[in-house]
């Protein structure tokens, strides 16, 4: 389960190189990770910025919005996730590659917010529907395609490192609640080739980062029995990663209901596994503020509130779009008129 692929074990050398290289960077550690994560997946805002919009807090001043995040609502951290291949021409669905994701994280460090990348391994949207191979992948041997995960993860961690940002947590996948990588890595086909895969990514990150966390992170964090199929097969499996991740998006009418499922799903996880929690993705409808506010506010109290510090943060998912971003997308935290919602209030303590 540990071997490193053979192309990976050429990346070692060439790391090994750099690491005693004089003025190397080298093995360079994370700065420390908050101790509870208050922040929010920013992913879309380079594209939004690049057509042509901006925001305003919500006294009606524009300003930087990830200054806005930080100052006005208290977040100390930041998520980006990174494609392999995007169409860089679709500023919605497809801007970010290392290098866009890179310079978005460069932005959020030099504010003094850590830094969570969300490797989706795919040229698009990888989450529970869908788990497409990158386009440059898709007749790879499954030996090719560790080979691929490796020297992507390690690329994206080099590219990062190159801007000043060692990422603090990198998720291994996104939503992978039926692996990743399809069908190769489709865990209800073949849960030990999706561990193997999570193993690749795991020792590619430590082997740039060795304080870096990884996450191996599901949809439907209220789902106890989709949480202790994948998450028990994986590590039956022999997979190695460092926290699981969980997302959440209720409704105004079910959200405490929601929120407790979530937290005795998460205690569980704790104590069956031993591993730390992190709500990495939450969100609720944008003209539902005040149940959004109450939603943020208890999830993360209660989270926060799990014993020995084994709760370990809360992610909005793209609080930056306005209604109707992105064809339709309608749970984000900023009005038309540029102003933030009071959602995200929530946050605050």
């Amino acid at each position: 389960m540990k071997r490193r692929p053979r192309f990976a074990l050429l990346l070692v050398l060439c790391a090994a190189v750099l690491l005693f290289a004089p003025g190397s960077l080298g093995n360079k550690r994370a700065d420390a990770a908050p101790a509870f994560a208050k922040g929010a997946d920013i992913s879309w805002v380079a594209g939004m910025e690049a057509q042509g919009y901006t925001w305003k807090d919500k006294r009606g001043v524009q300003k930087d919005v990830l200054q806005i995040l930080r100052d006005d609502y208290q977040m100390n951290s930041v998520r980006i996730r990174v494609w392999v291949n995007p169409n860089m021409s679709d500023y919605a669905n497809g801007y970010m590659n290392a290098e866009k994701a890179a310079e978005l994280a460069s932005r959020a460090k030099k504010l003094g917010m850590s830094v969570m990348l969300t490797l989706h391994y795919s040229d698009s949207w990888a989450d529970p529907g869908q788990q497409t191979k990158p386009y440059a992948w898709r007749s790879y041997t499954f030996q090719q395609l560790m080979d691929a995960v490796w020297a992507h993860t390690v690329y994206v961690m080099n590219t990062m490192k190159q801007h000043g940002v060692t990422p603090d947590w990198v998720q291994i996948g996104n939503e992978t609640n039926n692996g990743m990588l399809w069908e190769d890595g489709k865990a209800s086909v073949n849960m030990k080739n999706y561990a193997w895969l999570v193993n690749t990514g795991h020792n590619a990150v430590k082997s740039v980062s060795s304080s870096t966390q990884t996450i191996v992170h599901l949809a439907n964090g209220f789902d106890h029995s989709l949480f202790q199929w994948n998450i028990g097969g994986l590590i039956s499996n022999g997979a190695n990663f460092d926290i699981i991740g969980m997302s959440l998006y209720p409704s105004a009418s079910d959200w405490s209901t929601k929120v407790t499922q979530t937290i005795s799903n998460a205690n569980n996880m704790i104590a069956t596994y031993g591993k730390p929690v992190m709500i990495t993705e939450i969100g609720m409808d944008y003209n539902e503020p005040a149940a959004a506010k109450s939603f943020i506010s208890d999830i993360k109290t209660k989270i926060r509130s799990i014993p020995g510090g084994k709760g370990l943060g809360v992610f909005y998912w793209e609080p930056e779009a306005t209604p109707g971003y992105n064809e339709g997308y309608n749970k984000g935290a900023w009005q038309a008129d540029g102003k933030p919602t009071i959602a995200l209030e929530g946050f605050l303590n």
